[in-house]
């Protein structure tokens, strides 16, 4: 199935805090039982619209023929006094829709990020996922993501 990925643009607003309201119904809320699943309808819309306009921010979402295949939000972080220097870029959110894992949809979105973030001068690049979710650490992995730090938490 062809997928077809696109930087977000004010009409696609609603369709990327779908899948991100999606992503907090079946990740956060399954692995974080504090997790405000209210977020992506009451502050999404205008967290993701303020997003648009910043250079150093990336969202995109997949489309295939059944509509919204899923999405990825991605962030440079450019100042980091600990490691000066170095930009990072960070996959601040990402989600492919159950119907369509496994057709290449989350890799494709993770090349594009990668894409954009090395033209910006990305020398390190992040992300976090949920020590229970064994799928997205292994995907990740696949992706050339080594664990670094581990959080522990009580």
């Amino acid at each position: 199935m062809d997928h077809n990925i696109t930087a977000v643009s004010a009409e696609l607003v609603p369709a990327l805090v779908s899948s991100v309201a999606a992503l907090f119904r079946e990740d956060g809320g399954r692995h974080d039982h504090r997790m405000d699943l209210a977020w992506p309808p009451r502050d999404g819309p205008a967290y993701y619209t303020a997003l648009l306009a910043d250079g150093d921010a990336l969202c995109l979402v997949a489309q295939g023929e059944r509509g919204v295949a899923g999405h990825l939000v991605g962030r440079l972080r450019r100042h980091d006094s600990l490691r000066p220097g170095v930009i990072t870029a960070v996959l601040e959110s990402m989600r492919v829709a159950a119907g369509e894992r496994r057709a290449g949809v989350g890799t494709a979105l993770v090349e594009r990020f990668d894409e954009w973030a090395k033209s910006k001068g990305a020398d390190g690049f992040e992300v976090t996922a949920y020590a229970a979710n064994a799928h997205a650490r292994a995907f990740y992995g696949r992706h050339g993501f080594r664990e670094f730090a581990v959080t522990l938490r009580r």
